[in-house]
């Protein structure tokens, strides 16, 4: 316990520190400090009652130790994270400026609505960032229990576009609810993965197997192979920096491979002739069906084929028959087409730098659960923007998945904007948590 003498030290350095919530940790630090001066000092034969007072004198002037902290503790903002995200953005109004000719309606129209949808954006960025992110880590439970619901819902009440079955119908607006479940069940598992090692028992370890399979067996239902894709990347990542006990890490990876495994051999023999494997055998040979499963590879190729250095420009003659979902899926290519090679390279180096910048601020922090989430945002931003832009070259197979940032529609913006958010929350209190990350 500090003495008298040590809290008034104490109280007079967090005096000068404005972060609240930095001062327990300061406390802490600073008692420890005292208490090893103290003891140092009292071998030297001086008394309890000048040990202390001299181990105060040691550590210098209270005001000014507090204003030195209050500038180490000070919350910070990752600006050019942020500037990164404000050109992304903006590179989002480029495929609506010509309009989107298979919706017959104006480019002003979709402008305006992505304007009203990056509002939205921002104040979902901004709620994300200014609370307690360490509040929602106990609560993985119930973000779990609602990614289920919202797949229930989806199940009786969903409505299905394009095939898959994701669209929850609110006043004037339908939302993509797998985008939310997807959301929910990631701050489910960084919640796991922070206690994953209390999971030492079989029963518990059996539990672990069920939550991690059962939402892409659900993504398979909708069916939604993207995000199985997105999904099994992100709890791969978290589980490979979750500091997992190395016999319990073997177990799981053992017991989960061998499920892949089955699972993959299972969907091999019962998928031979479904819509799934024809659009494999187009990626593989687009050629065999030039007209059918094939077109939009060859299509893709040709149109990135005219592109040049500088493009055709905005208004140029590619249409809807040429290109569908241009605007969304295909936003890649279209830019390439319509801007050229320099800014396709331009684009692909923000991306890349975008990534990379949240992967370096994942370990800038020393709380666990705030890394996860950080790897987590790392993943999910890396896996759709890697294979958009790589399905754009005809290097994996066409699937629906959007640009970040870039690709039209408003729950996917709101979706990244609040996942930015609090990785942006976790990066601005990195100097304040208590650290929680194992020293290895």
């Amino acid at each position: 316990m500090s003495s008298p003498k040590f809290e008034e030290f104490l109280n007079k350095v967090t005096s000068k520190v404005k972060s609240k919530e930095a001062h327990n940790r300061i406390k802490k630090e600073l008692t420890n400090h005292l208490q090893e001066l103290s003891q140092s000092f009292q071998k030297r034969e001086s008394s309890k009652e000048k040990a202390e007072e001299k181990a105060i004198q040691e550590m210098g002037n209270p005001y000014a130790i507090g204003e030195n902290l209050n500038q180490i503790h000070k919350p910070k903002m990752d600006w050019i994270l942020i500037v990164l995200f404000v050109i992304l953005a903006g590179v989002g109004f480029l495929p609506l400026v010509g309009g989107i000719p298979e919706l017959s309606l104006s480019s002003t129209y979709f402008i305006g609505r992505q304007v009203i949808w990056s509002i939205l954006a921002v104040l979902v960025l901004i709620g994300f960032l200014f609370f307690d992110y360490r509040k929602l880590k106990n609560l993985w439970m119930y973000f779990y229990a609602s990614g289920l619901l919202i797949h229930l819902y989806l199940y009786f009440f969903g409505y299905i576009t394009n095939g898959v079955n994701k669209w929850i119908s609110l006043p004037g607006v339908m939302v993509d609810g797998t985008m939310i479940s997807l959301f929910l069940f990631f701050l489910a598992w960084a919640g796991i993965f922070s206690k994953n090692n209390e999971f030492n028992s079989w029963k518990k370890q059996g539990l672990l197997f069920f939550l991690f399979w059962t939402p892409i067996f659900l993504y398979m239902m909708v069916p939604n192979f993207m995000f199985c894709i997105i999904y099994f990347f992100c709890i791969i990542g978290m589980f490979a920096f979750a500091q997992v006990q190395k016999k319990l890490a073997l177990k799981l990876v053992g017991t989960n491979a061998v499920a892949g495994l089955i699972f993959l051999l299972a969907i091999i023999i019962t998928s031979r002739e479904s819509y799934f494997f024809t659009r494999l055998s187009a990626f593989i040979n687009p050629n065999a069906d030039p007209n059918g499963a094939g077109y939009m590879y060859i299509t893709v190729r040709d149109i990135l084929s005219q592109a040049g250095w500088f493009g055709n420009g905005l208004y140029n003659d590619l249409n809807f028959q040429l290109l569908p979902e241009a605007h969304t899926d295909f936003v890649f290519p279209y830019l390439v087409y319509s801007l050229g090679w320099a800014f396709g390279i331009a684009l692909s180096l923000i991306l890349l730098l975008f990534i990379s910048r949240i992967s370096k601020n994942a370990f800038k922090t020393k709380d666990l659960y705030g890394r996860l989430i950080v790897i987590a945002g790392a993943a999910l931003f890396s896996v759709p923007t890697i294979w958009n832009i790589l399905m754009g070259f005809g290097l994996v197979p066409i699937m629906g998945v959007s640009l970040p940032f870039i690709s039209y529609g408003g729950s996917m913006l709101l979706f990244y904007t609040a996942f930015l958010g609090l990785i942006l929350n976790v990066y601005r209190r990195k100097d304040i948590v208590e650290p929680t990350v194992a020293v290895v």
